[in-house]
């Protein structure tokens, strides 16, 4: 399956779920491919979200995975801690998640 195959499917998917409620059909074939990774992190399911490794590098996601998800705290705790460890393999999920927050906002700050 090629990545605009993919990439294709994942957009369907998102569609599906109400992502993109305040885009026009026009500008959502038009999204980032960090906003799809993001969406797709946020909305979609761990078949989906394996999709995102065959179609982009694991260093693309976890960048923007920390960027997006990570600085949003509390909201997404369960979820990051999730991810810090299933897809991420930190050994101590919790510190790491911490870690990365506080070192995204000392450089918003900087």
């Amino acid at each position: 399956m090629s990545n605009d195959v993919i990439k294709q499917e994942l957009l369907a998917k998102l569609k599906q779920e109400h992502c993109f409620w305040s885009y026009t059909e026009d500008s959502i074939q038009d999204i980032s491919d960090d906003m799809l990774i993001e969406k797709t992190l946020l909305h979609l399911d761990l078949d989906e979200i394996n999709q995102l490794f065959r179609i982009y590098p694991l260093k693309k996601i976890k960048r923007v995975w920390l960027d997006c998800l990570v600085p949003q705290g509390e909201y997404l705790y369960t979820l990051n801690r999730f991810f810090a460890w299933y897809y991420f393999h930190a050994k101590k999920p919790d510190a790491y998640i911490k870690s990365m927050a506080t070192r995204h906002f000392n450089k918003l700050s900087a």
